[in-house]
């Protein structure tokens, strides 16, 4: 059985039961309990008709749940018989069920989690980590939006700006290589893009093309992380490139800058340059300047730290990171690099090793062993 097709047609069967008048939360167990049925019969006798089966499973699993359940009784009555059998309908409904979870009863980020959970397929503890919260306490954030949209139809859309949101993190989550999500968060963002007169749409299937050209060479062959100005530029995928710019420029010339199209902008500008000497470091600062004025997030202001040390020297690099709480994620391994490139590696050292003990995961913390050990070995 292929879980990854398990896992491409679960949102759609979701979508079809809600759209049946399920309400969310229920339509989500009776998808579950399909799933695991599908796991235990599917590998002797696999289905001709991978999501009808999963449909008439799932449906049938609600109506038994509505039925039993004398609470219910009033819900049992509002849906219809069970369709008779035949092909499910081939219509793509996850991008319906996106925009259910980014319903505007929901906050933004009820409306991420939910679509992280439901959509994404994310596991509770995956999405706390991703907020840093304790798993109980994203639990309930997740419950409490179940309950929210239950009894929502599909006939209302929610927000695009959280639309974009959420499928932003979904790629970011596939991309960081724990759950393989980056592909169907292209797939799902270009549909959006193509259905919606939307520039920030636009910006952000550029993002998401720019960044997974340079999959290929992110990691080492033994799964080492490979920073971008070491990376082999011969592997990027120069096609997704391509592709990418010219929905960024088309984008752009709408004059309506979002912080996705900043954000692809400052990937054009990595993409565009043939070494990592000859980056317009000067122009992806003049573009951190625009992100910031645009989001005044402080993870952007790190960022810039970074390309203000590559433009205009360490120290001045140094200087803008003076400025950002040294709390922030990410903050003692930008000051061991802008250490680095001041010539200080003893200080850079003791950084490289201080932010590899709080690094969130084992490759990143291999990575920055790594650079201080190397830095050690000149002492």
């Amino acid at each position: 059985m292929d879980e990854a097709q398990l896992r491409s047609l679960t949102p759609g069967v979701l979508a079809v039961l809600v759209r049946r008048g399920a309400d969310f939360a229920a339509a989500e167990d009776a998808v579950q309990d399909a799933l695991v049925e599908a796991v235990h019969s599917w590998p002797a006798d696999p289905p001709r008709d991978a999501k009808g089966w999963l449909v008439t499973v799932a449906w049938r699993k609600f109506l038994d749940a509505a039925r039993a359940d004398t609470a219910r009784r009033r819900r049992e009555d509002r849906v219809d018989d069970e369709p008779p059998p035949g092909p499910t309908p081939s219509a793509d409904d996850t991008l319906q069920l996106y925009f259910l979870c980014a319903h505007p009863s929901l906050t933004p980020s009820s409306a991420v989690a939910l679509t992280l959970r439901a959509v994404g397929g994310l596991t509770t503890r995956q999405i706390a980590q991703a907020y840093l919260v304790p798993e109980a306490t994203m639990a309930q954030r997740i419950s409490r939006a179940k309950r929210t949209v239950s009894g929502v139809r599909l006939d209302r859309p929610g927000d695009v700006a959280t639309v974009l949101r959420v499928l932003y993190l979904v790629f970011n989550e596939g991309y960081s290589g724990d759950i393989d999500l980056a592909a169907e968060a292209i797939r799902l963002t270009r549909q959006l893009a193509a259905a919606i007169d939307h520039p920030e749409a636009a910006g952000l299937l550029a993002l998401m093309l720019l960044h997974h050209a340079r999959r290929a060479a992110r990691t080492a062959p033994d799964g080492s992380l490979v920073p971008l100005a070491e990376q082999d530029r011969g592997r990027w995928d120069t096609a997704s490139i391509a592709e990418g710019i010219e929905i960024l420029q088309a984008a752009l010339a709408r004059d309506r800058l979002g912080e996705f199209q900043a954000q692809a902008a400052i990937a054009a500008l990595h993409a565009d340059a043939p070494t990592a000497e000859e980056t317009d470091w000067v122009q992806i600062v003049e573009w951190y300047d625009e992100l910031t004025r645009l989001t005044d997030n402080p993870v952007v202001r790190l960022n810039r730290a970074v390309a203000v040390g590559e433009a205009d020297g360490a120290q001045a690099g140094l200087a803008a990171l003076a400025e950002l709480d040294d709390s922030l994620p990410r903050h003692t391994a930008v000051a061991a690099h802008l250490h680095e490139r001041a010539g200080d590696r003893p200080t850079a050292a003791r950084l490289y090793a201080e932010a590899a003990r709080k690094a969130p995961n084992l490759a990143e913390r291999d990575h920055l062993t790594r650079q201080a050990a190397r830095l050690n070995a000149y002492q």
